[in-house]
């Protein structure tokens, strides 16, 4: 029979169990807003910078490729970090990195633009690999609408980043050197994520710890990750999502300025092509959580990409429909490679660890894509062999998706 006597206390306590909730929610999805901007503000100012700075397209590439490079190197590393100083210190030291990386880019001082850019793709790398993690730990029950959620908050802040670059370069003062301010001013979220962490980080109770304590046991488990087709299925896909994803991002502008777009239609086109990715994101997520099964909607993803891809190459003048069904894929794309990491583990400390092998190796694969774009330019004098290239990809990503998508948890069937 229930105690009477419980039941005020009950009632008490319940509206703060609610506010926490409610800060572990908002503690996340701002985390995942600092998580795009900082890249995909670059690209509609790629040029300005090249003038300003006296860069060609094979160094813009390669400035636009550095924070998939620092991805690449520090995701493997991200949950050994989290072992050492626990996962919520973890992110607030990635959010804090991503200010100063932040602030040093934005000064004019000789260096600061690739080093600031260094240790904002370091922050990054953090963040992406730990955020799915916290997502598995503090909510267990609704990985697929939480990642639907903080997927679409990093659409919605890498549009608006895309969006607002060229029209605040342009009112900014310094002539060229206006893109300072336009990729600067993301320095404000990033601060009021941090602020909101440590709050967090005081109030919300955690049920279980991310990383196991035994040495022994987290060997036995990174092997067992190494050797599972199911864990690099996941990783490639990451890889060939991301790889598409950022070379667009970094050269549409680009590759529209060829074809007669001035630069600000062409940074709006940008922020179409985000924003569409915003609902998709949230539409597959509802797929995700009708199925356990995900190899039908793997494939039906990146049809849209192919769709956009073709009619650039054949039709460039048509570039909007083009944004918005590449759109369509770009956000559906990397919610589904990003709730795989919760969905094929079993948990919070596998996820972590699939998380960093996939962002790991998933990012030095996508790290590629600009450099490669930029140089293929330069020595065909076309964006044709790249856009080409990418229908390939996309194929193969929609291949390789198939494979991921299928309903099995890593250390059981694979």
């Amino acid at each position: 029979m229930t105690d009477p006597d419980l039941l005020p206390d009950d009632a008490a306590t319940l509206p703060r169990r609610r506010g926490r909730a409610i800060l572990a929610v908002i503690g996340v999805l701002l985390v995942a807003a600092c998580l795009r901007p900082a890249i995909t503000s670059v690209g509609p100012v790629l040029h300005r910078i090249g003038v300003d700075v006296g860069i060609g397209p094979g160094l813009l590439g390669l400035l636009a490729a550095l924070p998939l490079l620092a991805f690449a190197v520090v995701s493997p590393l991200a949950h050994l970090l989290a072992r050492r100083v626990g996962t919520d210190r973890a992110v607030l030291a990635a959010l804090i990195m991503i200010i100063i990386g932040l602030a040093a880019r934005s000064l004019a001082v000789p260096g600061l633009l690739w080093i600031g850019t260094l240790i904002i793709g370091i922050g990054i790398a953090i963040g992406n690999v730990l955020v799915p993690a916290v997502v598995k730990r503090d909510f267990p029950g609704h990985i697929s609408p939480m990642t639907g959620g903080y997927t679409a908050t990093m659409n919605t802040f890498a549009a608006t980043a895309s969006g607002i670059s060229v029209p605040i370069a342009a009112l900014a003062i310094g002539g060229s050197s206006g893109w300072r301010g336009s990729v600067g001013i993301w320095l404000l979220p990033a601060a009021a994520a941090m602020i909101i962490w440590a709050v967090r980080m005081r109030l919300v109770e955690h049920p279980t710890a991310i990383v196991p304590a035994g040495i022994g046991d987290h060997d036995r488990r990174r092997q067992r990750l190494w050797r599972s087709a199911l864990a690099w299925q996941v990783t490639l896909h990451m890889g060939l999502q991301s790889t598409v994803f950022y070379t667009l991002v970094n050269w549409l502008p680009a590759i529209e300025a060829e074809h007669g777009t001035t630069a600000a239609a062409a940074g709006s086109h940008l922020f179409l092509y985000q924003a569409v990715g915003i609902a998709a994101a949230f539409a597959v997520t509802v797929l995700m959580g009708r199925r356990d099964d995900q190899r039908g909607i793997a494939i039906m993803v990146a049809l849209p990409m192919l769709i956009a891809l073709t009619g650039l190459l054949l039709w460039p003048d048509l570039v909007v429909i083009w944004a918005v069904l590449g759109g369509m894929t770009s956000g559906s794309s990397v919610a589904l490679a990003l709730a795989m990491m919760g969905l094929r583990t079993g948990d919070p400390a596998d996820t972590a660890r699939l998380s960093g092998m996939a962002q790991g190796f998933g990012y030095l694969l996508a790290a590629g894509g600009p450099i490669a774009a930029g140089s293929i330019r330069e020595l065909t004098g076309s964006w044709s062999a790249v856009i080409i290239i990418l229908i390939a990809l996309t194929l193969l990503q929609a291949t390789v998706g198939r494979l991921a998508g299928r309903d099995r948890v890593i250390g059981t069937t694979s």
